[in-house]
């Protein structure tokens, strides 16, 4: 009899389980087949919701400088898809004061948080920012971490001058 109950609630399980699933996607107030934009803010057209890959200008009209946070900004501007092309635009350093800045890759989660260059790769030095800004193009579906790394990472310890991404596959609609 215990096996025969155990066997009904599994069934009830994963009856539940795929009716909960396929409802998921289902957005009532647009009809079915509107899966990968359902509750969307914008709608139906997310910014970033394209066939073609996007350019994205880090911070927007901000740019690249102390200050400002990043992280919130990659929240807000996601998500990024393969071939997406980051653009870095900084003031290059100032003879009279100022803190320049730079973008350096870092290769893990570990080295974002602690804010860790010993293994880090500089992609653009203070000077590359200027102008039309550095361009850094997403190759892969891995997570990328960015930082300054100028005055030992300074910029980077206070958390607000690093932000990760984490492009993804872009699927046909």
């Amino acid at each position: 009899m215990a096996l025969a109950d155990a066997q009904k609630f599994m069934f009830l399980v994963v009856f539940s389980f795929m009716f909960v699933l396929s409802m998921a996607n289902f957005n009532y107030g647009r009809g079915p087949g509107n899966w990968n934009k359902t509750n969307c803010p914008y709608g139906n057209n997310h910014p970033n919701a394209t066939q073609t890959s996007n350019k994205f200008n880090v911070g927007g009209s901000e740019n690249w400088h102390y200050g400002f946070d990043y992280m919130d900004w990659a929240r807000k501007n996601g998500p990024f898809f393969v071939n997406d092309t980051l653009v870095f635009k900084y003031d290059p350093p100032n003879p009279n004061g100022g803190f320049p800045h730079s973008v350096y890759l870092l290769p893990n989660y570990w080295s974002f948080i602690k804010c860790d260059f010993r293994r880090a790769k500089r992609i653009a030095n203070p000077n590359q920012g200027a102008g039309e800004g550095f361009e850094f193009v997403l190759k892969k579906t891995q997570p990328y971490f960015f930082a300054c790394g100028e005055h030992g990472g300074i910029h980077c310890n206070n958390g607000t001058m690093k932000f990760v991404v984490m492009p993804l596959k872009r699927w046909p609609y």
